[in-house]
């Protein structure tokens, strides 16, 4: 590392995201990429860094304490890069994708870094050809089939083939012509839209699902907008056009994914509420965009809420081969004890509720109705 590249970076503050903290090593990788970061000049935000309410009895504490911890590093922090490798199913961990989506909305750079950057027709084994299309383990046309990820990650984050030492490169070179940018009277301001102006006094809601890739997609969101509009709020869905976002037909993939990428992150930024559909998607994890969603309305406070068919823990819903083996899957990963339906970052910053859509919006609304917003998780059964 060169001296006067350590004088550019100085003010950087990398925040390592990925699921290396399941792993059974993982702790020494990341402590490793921490130092390789620090030796190239960078500050570096990691997970658990403070001291953590670990011994508490109360399972969902011990989460909400990583949480809490994870809201104060990423006020600290101007850069995340992420691990995209496939998680449980062909797509990466949702918890480090809703960690994305928080450094999204406070406008920190976003790299990301995969040794498998084929396309998901490939990547995901679940997939079948009929009739010359290319369909997915939920009988759909498959969604971004030719891109390696979900649009809410291709449009956020610049994405190496490589490692996290390639991202770090890739960042210095970035910075260092920014500067010259600068100089020349150029700009590396991120143009980050503002929220659309609103004359309805009513909550508006965004509805995040993974039907926005069904068949019958606009078709699902349509009544449940209507159920919404029957408890006194407003809705949207991914597959409406955001104000000020330009609809563009193209056949490019990645101008595709920008331009979806931007419709959800207007959607985002204009909502109240944000009704998030949790079930597991290709493996058991939360669908990518739907988790970039979650973590960016919550890091710009907006009101967070899940729905799962079961919210049984995840102990009980992902195989593992036991406590005596740290709850470790197939792949060597643990399953998190924390008592939660989900992912930590989703189960400490919403409310989940067990049920389908109709079950719960009647609950969703009375919670709002009465300011009773929590992070705690109900079943449909104790409604």
């Amino acid at each position: 590392m060169y001296r006067y590249q350590h004088d550019l970076v100085k003010d950087e503050a990398i925040y390592i995201a990925g699921p290396e903290c399941f792993y059974k090593y993982g702790y020494d990788l990341l402590a490793a990429m921490r130092k390789r970061a620090e030796a190239l000049g960078f500050g570096v935000t990691l997970p658990n860094d403070h001291p953590l309410d670990m011994e508490n009895p109360d399972h969902q504490k011990r989460a909400d304490s990583i949480f809490e911890d994870l809201k104060t590093i990423m006020l600290e922090t101007t850069v995340i890069v992420s691990d995209l490798e496939a998680y449980r199913g062909c797509e990466p961990d949702s918890g480090t994708i809703y960690e994305i989506g928080m450094a999204y909305a406070k406008g920190a750079r976003s790299y990301a870094y995969t040794r498998d950057k084929r396309s998901m027709a490939v990547k995901n084994q679940q997939s079948y050809l009929k009739d010359g299309k290319i369909y997915d383990e939920r009988n759909n046309v498959m969604p971004y089939s030719n891109l390696p990820f979900a649009p809410s990650i291709i449009g956020s984050t610049k994405i190496v083939e490589g490692d996290f030492d390639d991202c770090l490169h890739m960042l210095i070179v970035d910075i260092e012509e920014e500067n010259k940018a600068r100089i020349l009277g150029g700009s590396n301001t991120v143009n980050i839209r503002e929220r659309s102006p609103r004359t309805s006094d009513r909550p508006l809601v965004y509805l995040a699902g993974f039907e926005r890739y069904d068949a019958d997609g606009q078709e699902v969101f349509e009544k449940m907008k209507t159920l919404c509009n029957q408890y006194g709020m407003d809705a949207v869905s991914p597959l409406d056009w955001a104000e000020g976002v330009k609809e563009i037909k193209t056949d490019n993939p990645y101008i595709w994914a920008s331009i979806m990428l931007d419709n959800y992150q207007q959607h985002v930024r204009d909502c109240d509420v944000l009704i998030a559909n949790l079930n597991d998607y290709r493996g058991y994890e939360v669908n990518n965009d739907v988790g970039f969603e979650c973590g960016m309305g919550f890091q710009l406070g907006k009101k967070l809420y899940g729905y799962m068919d079961s919210v049984d823990i995840l102990v009980n819903r992902i195989p593992h081969l036991g406590k005596s083996a740290e709850y470790r899957d197939q792949s060597g990963s643990n399953v998190e004890d924390f008592d939660y339906p989900a992912n930590l970052m989703f189960g400490s910053s919403m409310k989940i509720y067990g049920g389908k859509f109709e079950e719960i919006i009647s609950k969703i609304a009375e919670d709002l109705n009465h300011g009773k917003y929590t992070n705690t998780t109900q079943s449909s059964e104790n409604r």
